[in-house]
């Protein structure tokens, strides 16, 4: 079956059901579905997002029905019963590509996976419309297993890094995630330093505090408390003084903070799919100053910022001044042409494109 190729196209964007999309938002998968989903609409396509509960009235999602099904007391007595939350994400999921595969599936041209779940790829090749599935993090076993059994299925890596990460499994393209220069404004700099994202071991804001002490540069923390013990343990004994937590901010206030810093250090103690947080920085025309780990090194080029050996505090220290004396135009002018929105989204529009004029043939 052919679809359209002129004209609006109606596609499914399928959200993660973890968190729901609206500001603050818990982290970059959030934050990237909500933008796609207001410039898709912005161009003219009709888009019906499935997202969690209690996500921005504006996208006017429908919602992940995360509590209309519990299993019997006999199954859930099983020695052998899942998880309430796992079991409930999965009804959600089995429920929305079940009618993707009946009536629903004739409301779309293609559908848009932008969750974490499998069932989504799993049941791909049961719709008659095609679905591609953006690939967010390093390789997950439940996806590999998914994909394993739906090999045809598309795939989109965030960076390059990431599609190499999943080739031993996965054939994926790269579109490249990106940030809403627009909102992203610019701004003056020369205050303290930054460092947003959540309060996580694998983020390492810890890292960012001894940094910023060591090279004598006051710090900004902004971000939710996403790991509690780690945070009581590490981070919050180090503030006070020179460095302080300002919380999980509204947009508008954390794009205050990011553009008034002379630098954001961006510490991942993981393998960073792509580092939305230094693109923002740099939108704001604040130099990044960051660990070389997963694929910061392709966003945060050199003329944007400074780029050490992952986990080296003193190296990070050093970097500070170096990025900081980087000229904020030259910063901004960077992230325009690499790491916009419009980018993003003239790629994901002509993927949808080619994907629903080759269309699927009816099983």
């Amino acid at each position: 079956m052919s679809r359209p190729t002129t004209g609006p196209l109606r596609v499914c964007l399928v959200a993660s059901s973890q968190h729901p999309i609206r500001e603050p938002f818990a982290g970059g998968l959030e934050s990237q579905t909500h933008y796609l989903a207001r410039e898709l609409r912005r161009r003219g396509h009709l888009v019906s997002l499935y997202a969690a509960p209690g996500s921005d009235p504006a996208l006017q999602a429908r919602e992940l029905t995360l509590d209309r099904f519990r299993p019997s007391a006999a199954a859930s007595r099983d020695v052998n019963a899942p998880p309430a939350r796992w079991m409930t994400e999965h009804h959600a999921y089995l429920s929305l590509m079940l009618d993707l595969a009946g009536a629903g599936g004739d409301e779309v041209d293609v559908v848009h996976n932008n969750s974490l779940h499998h069932l989504p790829v799993a049941m791909a090749r049961t719709l008659t419309v095609p679905v591609v599935t953006t690939l967010h993090t390093p390789p997950l076993p439940w996806l590999e297993s998914a994909f394993h059994l739906s090999p045809d299925t598309p795939a989109v890596a965030v960076s390059e890094t990431c599609r190499r990460m999943w080739a031993p499994r996965v054939r994926a393209s790269v579109v490249r995630n990106g940030v809403d220069t627009e909102r992203w404004r610019p701004g003056p700099g020369g205050g303290a330093a930054v460092w947003s994202g959540r309060m996580t071991a694998e983020k390492a804001p810890h890292d960012a505090i001894l940094a910023c002490r060591r090279a004598g540069v006051p710090l900004r923390l902004v971000g939710p408390v996403s790991d509690p013990a780690y945070y009581d343990a590490m981070v919050r004994p180090l503030l006070g003084g020179d460095v302080e937590h300002l919380g999980h901010l509204p947009h508008d206030e954390l794009v205050e903070v990011v553009g008034a810093a002379s630098v954001a250090l961006v510490t991942p103690r993981w393998e960073e799919p792509y580092g939305l947080v230094a693109a923002e920085a740099m939108a704001c025309g604040t130099p990044v100053a960051a660990y070389d780990r997963g694929a910061v090194a392709e966003v945060v080029t050199p003329a944007a910022g400074v780029v050490v050996a992952a986990d080296d505090v003193d190296a990070l220290a050093a970097a500070l001044p170096r990025a900081a004396a980087l000229p904020r135009d030259q910063v901004r002018a960077t992230a325009v042409r690499d790491c916009s929105l419009q980018r993003m989204v003239d790629e994901y529009e002509a993927l949808y494109v080619s994907l629903a004029a080759a269309g699927r043939p009816a099983a």
